[in-house]
């Protein structure tokens, strides 16, 4: 119901019924209080409408889910930029270029910021009805399992079609082996896969021996531990595939497999908190903090010597305390940007863990945070 919801607001998008998208959602806004896709549809329903006020608002809650998605920051940009704020806009177009460097929507509002800033025909730009062909591009429709599938067998019938009448026109050799034995490769559809995988020699030789490690590990172990994080890697498992690779990273795996665990973990995404599919206590945490190295976590806490400067935040959060009964522990939490925090309610983050150089604490390197009434019961 909540996925149909959502397809059928993002269909009215592209029929440009924005008021209708606006009303089958604004009244779910609870139901979908951390949900990035909700919030971006009606933040781009708002745009589109003329209700800007609304769009910032929603764009605002979507950053706070996912603050390092391109769309969002191309979406508060335009909304900069019809107030004329030109440096806030170009602060972050850049950011949205830093994030995808082939964004056409970017590049093409840095060109005009350069050309007409500072001048009134920038006013008269986005006056004369070009403003629209900055905002951020509009939600996909999510395509029902049958239909594509229905769509793949018609094609790989096709593609056999074509590929008969070329062999008895003999303009395509018949292949030595049979005919479907390699017509499909069973690879895995994230990037890092392929440069990720190990070779015969790295097979033959995982370990290392001499030297110091923090974990030992037998071959098998290294083997297994690695394809492990790969397949976890598959099914966007990120955080359980980094403890495995963590491990590798720091034992007597050789040097060429514990280069490709950290090439892997380059390779994963920054969740969001409607992404993070991996759910981490702080107690598993603090049995061995270097385990989680750059795992990302969400706990409920409350927040106690904070200090917010322009350009960012940083406070001890008190894990487990949200409920004022029971203390976890104490995590010194910092974000690089400024964020409103109410030490006297509850709230939720979404971090990165650092440990300390001598593993017996750990850091929390935030990137988004949800505080709600809500929290409190």
């Amino acid at each position: 119901m909540r996925a149909d919801l959502l397809t059928k607001s993002s269909r009215f998008l592209r029929q440009k019924k924005y008021a209708d998208a606006m009303r089958l959602l604004e009244p779910n806004v609870l139901l979908y209080r951390d949900s990035f896709k909700y919030h971006y549809i009606l933040a781009m329903a708002c745009l589109y409408s003329g209700d800007f006020g609304g769009a910032f608002t929603y764009f605002k809650r979507a950053r706070e889910i996912k603050p390092r998605d391109p769309s969002v920051l191309l979406g508060f940009a335009a909304l900069y930029m019809r107030r004329r704020e030109t440096d806030r806009a170009l602060n972050m177009y850049l950011e949205a270029l830093d994030l995808h460097p082939n964004s056409k929507t970017a590049k093409k509002a840095l060109k005009i910021i350069r050309k007409y800033s500072g001048t009134d025909y920038l006013s008269d730009w986005i006056d004369a009805g070009k403003f629209s062909s900055l905002y951020p591009p509009l939600p996909k429709v999510r395509v029902k399992p049958a239909r594509v599938i229905v769509s793949l067998v018609c094609a790989a019938v096709a593609c056999i079609a074509v590929y008969g009448a070329l062999i008895g026109l003999k303009v395509t050799p018949l292949p030595e082996n049979a005919p479907f034995q390699r017509a499909f490769k069973a690879t895995s559809g994230r990037n890092g896969w392929m440069a990720t995988s190990l070779d015969q020699e790295e097979r033959e030789r995982p370990v290392e021996t001499g030297g110091s490690y923090r974990y030992i590990l037998t071959r098998s172990q290294v083997l297994s531990m690695y394809e492990d994080a790969r397949k976890l890697f598959t099914t966007y498992n990120d955080e359980k595939a980094k403890i495995f690779l963590n491990r590798i990273i720091a034992s007597n795996a050789s040097e060429t497999i514990r280069t490709k665990a950290g090439l892997l973990i380059s390779y994963m995404d920054v969740p969001g908190f409607d992404t993070l599919k991996d759910r981490i206590s702080y107690r598993e945490v603090m049995e061995d903090p270097f385990l989680y190295r750059d795992c990302y976590v969400i706990w409920r806490g409350m927040a106690t010597n904070l200090a917010v400067e322009q350009n960012s935040t940083s406070f001890d959060f008190l894990v487990g305390y949200d409920t004022r009964t029971r203390l976890e522990g104490l995590v010194p939490t910092a974000f690089n940007f400024s964020v409103g925090v109410n030490p006297e309610r509850p709230l939720e983050i979404l971090g990165k863990i650092t440990p300390s150089q001598d593993g017996g604490a750990i850091l929390l390197e935030g990137t988004a945070i949800h505080q709600l009434g809500l929290l409190e019961r």
